[in-house]
């Protein structure tokens, strides 16, 4: 499967022009071939928009969800995006997957919060592993800070998670996480892992770029740069087979070792 990834920070504080910013996107991911486009963390509406995070928050089947419906199946490929989730009086850092054929398939409330800005604005969520299956893969969710976290990325390889999606609003100077970590994280776990930055200056904080795909081998497939950019890749579902073959981490792992951790 065909994966773009959108690194974008879109107009913050406003879904009207977003939504057309993914609108374009997607029109050009399809032609290129993908199955699947990815955002970065807040696309919807923005990272460092303050109190307008709650203002601008929205269920998961909310308006903004129904129009990415629309975008999904009108360019025929399916869609994660970031966004903030209001659930009652609570609201999250979520990412939702939408089908291809505009079906809400997924969504993840972002477990790990990043410092007191997260903090302050949002409710941590609760579920691990978020999967669901696209294109012959099994697509799992995490968001930013979360995959910065080793046991958030070997439960999604003990669950089956083929290819790995993270939307992120990485900062200076932690740019080493998707130049290093990323492609460690999919060696170690055997999966393919697309990591999607927002750019620019926001606010207090000043976003790095360097969105990518890396594969089970540790080799970038594809970088974006410190720009506005949509770049692609794929995902091989054979080449992760062999790796996963060749590669005995997963099996040669020994749990009765490790109760200390928790």
């Amino acid at each position: 499967m065909r994966t773009a990834l959108l690194q974008s920070s879109g107009r913050p504080g406003s879904t009207v022009e977003n939504l057309k910013v993914l609108d374009e996107a997607a029109g050009r991911a399809a032609a290129a071939g993908a199955g699947l486009l990815v955002t970065a963390e807040m696309f919807l509406t923005g990272y460092a928009i303050g109190d307008d995070i709650a203002h601008l928050a929205e269920p998961a089947d909310g308006d903004c969800a129904d129009a990415i419906a629309e975008i999904a199946t009108r360019h025929g490929l399916a869609i994660v995006y970031g966004y903030p989730e209001r659930d009652g009086d609570a609201v999250f850092n979520s990412a939702q997957l939408i089908s291809a054929d505009g079906t809400r398939l997924a969504n993840y409330r972002k477990t790990h919060l990043f410092g007191c800005f997260e903090r302050d604005h949002f409710t941590p969520g609760d579920q691990q592993v978020v999967q669901a299956e696209i294109g012959g893969l099994r697509v799992g969710i995490l968001i930013c800070y979360d995959v910065e976290f080793p046991e958030n990325v070997r439960a999604h390889a003990l669950a089956g998670t083929d290819l790995l999606v993270v939307p992120t609003a990485q900062m200076h100077p932690f740019q080493f996480v998707a130049e290093s970590m990323i492609p460690v994280r999919a060696f170690e776990n055997q999966m393919y892992v697309a990591y999607v930055n927002r750019v620019g200056r926001e606010g207090e904080f000043e976003f790095v770029g360097l969105s990518t795909l890396a594969g089970p081998d540790g080799v970038a497939r594809v970088r974006a740069g410190r720009g506005e950019d949509l770049v692609l890749a794929d995902t091989d579902p054979a080449f992760l087979a062999a790796s996963r073959e060749a590669n005995p981490y997963l099996t040669d792992r020994r749990p009765g070792l490790y109760g200390s951790l928790v």
